[in-house]
């Protein structure tokens, strides 16, 4: 049955549309060991780390009774490879187990709560990246050694000197906490909770800041170097307009390694930003991963880190995907 479906498969890898087929399944396949070994890396960490879930520093501690009834409740009373291959069994199933932090909740559940904040402030974020930074780029370029170049050069610059926490502290005093003295209260940005209004600007704004800054340098050094090429040379010399060159010949060739910061960049931006989440009060993922770490909450701290490698691992593969359709060269194999 197996060498029949593998039969199968590699009759369609033959095609350009089945070889890409082929690619994504194997790149799936391949998900799988590392998401193993991400789950192995972090379970023993955290049991190799001095302490336990239940210590309570500087406050009241818990009686070891408690403790003892605690540790049979989730498990922690068994050896540490019965633990782990109860862990990857479950996990198989998707279930990460209840949280130590909150009562009966599971981790799923708290994931679930949290990734609809992250994911939105960090997709909205994305779409301003990719025409801002790419299209900034591309201008300084075109545009080299001009007034407009030495613009773009030095926001980039400026932007990619500052700090996420500065930048949104920055974003609060003046467009909030200023604005709002300034305009008696009639016109101000929120700088806190989360709504699908005006609330979302300053931290994607913030979120999306450096990274618009290094996409645009990113862009212009590699257009530069398209721009030099001989055949670029050639399609101006043949009377092309500007347009034409740049969106047919230029752009395909020096999008390559801006769309390889690209896929880490989405998989950066939907897994969390703990500074931002922090600084405007945003119940996300990244926030509640940082305080799953402070509390040791072991279930919550795996359950994230999972995410996290299959977002990476997914953003990667979209990335090795687009290169197909970005260069004609490229074979999958």
């Amino acid at each position: 049955m197996a060498l029949a479906v593998w039969g199968n498969l590699r009759r369609t890898g033959r095609t350009r549309g089945g070889g890409l087929f082929l690619f994504i399944f194997r790149r799936v396949l391949w998900m799988l060991p590392i998401v193993f070994f991400v789950i192995t890396i972090t379970f023993l960490l955290m049991h190799l780390a001095p302490g336990s879930p239940w210590d309570r520093g500087g406050g009241r501690q818990l009686s070891q009774a408690v403790v003892d009834n605690l540790n049979i409740k989730y498990g922690l009373n068994l050896p540490f490879w019965e633990q782990f291959r109860i862990y990857l069994w479950n996990a198989a199933h998707f279930d990460f187990g209840l949280s130590y932090q909150y009562e009966d909740k599971t981790v799923a559940q708290l994931i679930g709560e949290g990734w609809p904040y992250t994911a939105t402030i960090g997709l909205l974020a994305f779409a301003l990246i990719v025409p801002i930074g790419i299209g900034l780029g591309v201008l300084a370029a075109l545009r080299q050694n001009t007034k407009v170049d030495y613009a773009t050069v030095g926001f980039a610059t400026a932007a990619a000197a500052f700090p996420n926490f500065v930048v949104g502290v920055l974003l609060v005093v003046v467009f909030a906490v200023g604005a709002y003295r300034l305009s008696a209260g009639n016109y101000f940005l929120p700088a806190a909770g989360f709504a699908l209004d005006d609330h979302l600007v300053l931290p994607v704004v913030t979120l999306a800041l450096l990274p618009i800054a290094y996409t645009a340098r990113l862009t212009r050094a590699a257009t530069l170097e398209v721009i030099r090429q001989d055949y670029i040379r050639t399609a101006w010399a043949k009377g092309l307009s500007e347009r034409w060159v740049v969106v047919r010949h230029v752009l395909r060739n020096a999008l390559i390694p801006v769309v390889t910061t690209l896929g880490p960049t989405l998989a950066f931006l939907v897994t969390g930003s703990v500074i931002v989440e922090t600084v405007f009060s945003i119940p996300g993922i990244g926030r509640a991963f940082v305080e799953a770490v402070a509390s040791r909450d072991y279930p919550m701290i795996l359950g994230t880190t999972v995410l996290f490698s299959v977002v990476i691992a997914v953003a990667n593969l979209l990335v090795d995907i687009s290169y197909v359709f970005l260069d004609p060269r490229v074979k999958v194999e």
